[in-house]
C-alpha cells in the first residue's frame, strides 16, 4: 500500500508538470546493525509490557557466533546486535526500531518506508526546496 500510495502521489504532480526529486535509500546490513539494549529500550518507550521485553531479550540476546575462513575458526564472539533473519518476528522487531524515522525528516521531505528501504522525496519548486531534501537526508544519516 506504501508504493501505491506514494506514485500516486507523485504521479499527480509529475501530471501537473512538477518536478519530484527522491533521494532511494536501502540500509545495508539493517537487520544486522540493530543494537539490543537501544531496541529494548525503544519497546519500552512504546508501552510494551515487561514480561513481552524479557521473552523478546531471550530471543535476541545469549548468541555467539564465530568465523571461519579456509579451515581456521576465530574463537566464539557474542552478538550484540542483530536481529536474526528469516525469522517472523525480526521484519516486526525491525520496523518498531525504525518506526521513528520519518519524525526526523518530516520537515525537510516526505518519507516512505518499506522494511529497510527508505524514500525520501520532495515538490521541488526553487532551490530552497532542492536544500531542504537534502538537508532530510542528512537527518536520516544521523
Amino acid at each position: 500500500m506504501q508504493l501505491l500510495h506514494i506514485l500516486d502521489k507523485w504521479t499527480k504532480l509529475l501530471e501537473e508538470s512538477k518536478q519530484v526529486d527522491v533521494i532511494y535509500t536501502d540500509f545495508e546490513k539493517a537487520f544486522d546493525k540493530v543494537p539490543h539494549k537501544r531496541l529494548l529500550s525503544k519497546l519500552r518507550s512504546y508501552g510494551v509490557r515487561e514480561d513481552l521485553i524479557k521473552w523478546i531479550k531471550g530471543f535476541l540476546v545469549h548468541r555467539w557466533h564465530q568465523v571461519r575462513v579456509n579451515s581456521e575458526y576465530s574463537s566464539f564472539m557474542p552478538v550484540t546486535s542483530s536481529i536474526p533473519q528469516g525469522s517472523v518476528l525480526g521484519p516486526l522487531l525491525f520496523a518498531i526500531y525504525i518506526n521513528d524515522l520519518p519524525m526526523y525528516v518530516k520537515n525537510f521531505a516526505d518519507c516512505s518506508q518499506f522494511a529497510d528501504d527508505a524514500k525520501l522525496s520532495r515538490y521541488v519548486s526553487n532551490q530552497e526546496d532542492s536544500a531542504n531534501l537534502q538537508k532530510g537526508f542528512c537527518a536520516l544519516k544521523e
